[in-house]
């Protein structure tokens, strides 16, 4: 599956009618949250059923102008979150388990295979439901010419703070040739450093949240500034508020954008790619570094990392981070160091080397144990005492399904 998003060009009107659309789908949600809540045993088929009750209720007649696949759309993601909260609930997750909430800004909705339809040039399309919407044109830099509308299996219409945009789920494996070269890589992800690579080599990051945080405090007060408590808000003040949006947006976009290139330059240079599986949900606890951690994108990062590496065949592992900057890559002995400590000196060995630089090649090292204990056919995912998992984030296994380039890789 790929996800191809184009914006959509129409008139105001038309963007008032999808504002109703967007508002109608955030109601069937919360209408289905309720009825749960109400009685006992309801499942996703009774969910549905309650879509159809709703349409035909004089009382919700917007609902009835919302596309009958789109209502079911809404009462899946309220069966999502629902269905979320029980299997938090089953495996004792400790601390909140994610009880489902009412929406209350939502900005998307959601067809399915009947709603719209695209034009025979693919730079337009038609939403066919009760709100009347009409026809608005599509920009994109890829185009979708391409592929037909069997195999667009939803489309997803989302309001941003620059304009509304169609993101279409088009049934199509993705695949790139990759050229085998042998190189191998452990990668360590930092704030000083984006990440250093066990070749010492290291990627500069670029904090854009602290690059804008001086026009974002202007923006935000006059956000303020402009804001009457408790009376209906002026154009300036709406004004201010989407050019605070917009900003937001833009670092957003840069971090995305960053994120995914990396990835990018580093599925395309190496065969193996080691990196170490950061609990970053616990890491953004830490009130002092929460801040600069978020604006790393790490997260972002990973993912990107696993989809490339998917789509050109590269072997992607994740290994604990546990004592990867203590010891040292040289002869193992533990060096205890504060965080403001940027040098690693051993004393047994008299190792000097960059901090980061002796993580990396502390996670290749990993990253190859973990690979010997596969080829043994030992436990995989137990490397060392005190480590629960060895498992990536997402893609959990990507690199064992590679099977295939594992063994092109070791012939070399």
């Amino acid at each position: 599956m790929i996800v191809v998003e184009a914006k959509l060009k129409g008139t105001q009107s038309q963007y008032n009618k999808f504002d109703e659309v967007i508002r109608t789908g955030q109601f069937i949600r919360n209408t289905c949250l309720r009825h749960w809540e109400d009685n006992i045993g309801v499942t996703r088929n009774d969910l549905q059923k309650l879509c159809s009750v709703l349409a035909k209720n004089k009382e919700t007649p917007w609902a009835k102008k919302l596309n009958s696949q789109a209502r079911q759309a809404h009462a899946d993601r309220a069966w999502s979150a629902i269905g979320r909260f029980y299997e938090n609930c089953r495996l004792g997750k400790p601390g909140k388990k994610g009880y489902p909430k009412y929406k209350k800004g939502c900005r998307s909705v959601e067809y399915k295979n009947s709603g719209w339809k695209l034009s025979a040039d693919r730079r337009q399309i038609t939403f066919t439901d009760g709100f009347e919407v009409g026809t608005m044109d599509l920009w994109s830099s890829r185009d979708l010419v391409w592929y037909s509308e069997q195999q667009i299996s939803r489309v997803r219409v989302i309001r941003r703070a620059d304009g509304y945009y169609a993101q279409f789920l088009v049934d199509w494996e993705r695949r790139e040739e990759h050229e085998l070269q042998g190189k191998m890589v452990g990668i360590d992800l930092g704030l000083k450093e984006f990440y250093t690579d066990s070749d010492g080599n290291t990627v500069e990051n670029p904090r854009y949240l602290k690059k804008s945080e001086r026009r974002l405090k202007m923006l935000t007060r006059r956000v303020s500034k402009k804001h009457v408590k408790g009376k209906k808000q002026s154009n300036r003040y709406h004004k201010a508020r989407k050019a605070l949006a917009n900003q937001h947006l833009k670092i957003t976009r840069q971090r995305e954008d960053k994120a995914r290139k990396d990835a990018l330059a580093l599925v395309r240079s190496n065969d193996l790619i080691v990196y170490e599986d950061l609990k970053i949900r616990n890491m953004v606890k830490n009130h002092h570094l929460a801040k600069f951690i978020s604006d790393a994108s790490w997260y972002q990062f990973t993912q990107w990392l696993q989809y490339f590496a998917k789509v050109h065949g590269v072997i992607v592992i994740a290994v604990p981070p546990h004592n990867t900057t203590v010891d040292c890559s040289c002869c193992g002995a533990k060096v205890k160091k504060a965080l403001s400590t940027r040098t690693h000196r051993c004393n047994k060995c008299g190792t000097v080397l960059d901090r980061d630089h002796n993580a990396a090649k502390n996670i290749l090292a990993k990253g190859f144990k973990l690979l010997a204990e596969y080829l043994n056919n030992s436990t995989v995912g137990h490397t060392e005492s005190g480590a629960k998992s060895s498992k990536a984030q997402g893609e959990t296994n990507l690199w064992l399904k590679n099977g295939d380039v594992l063994a092109r890789l070791l012939a070399r």
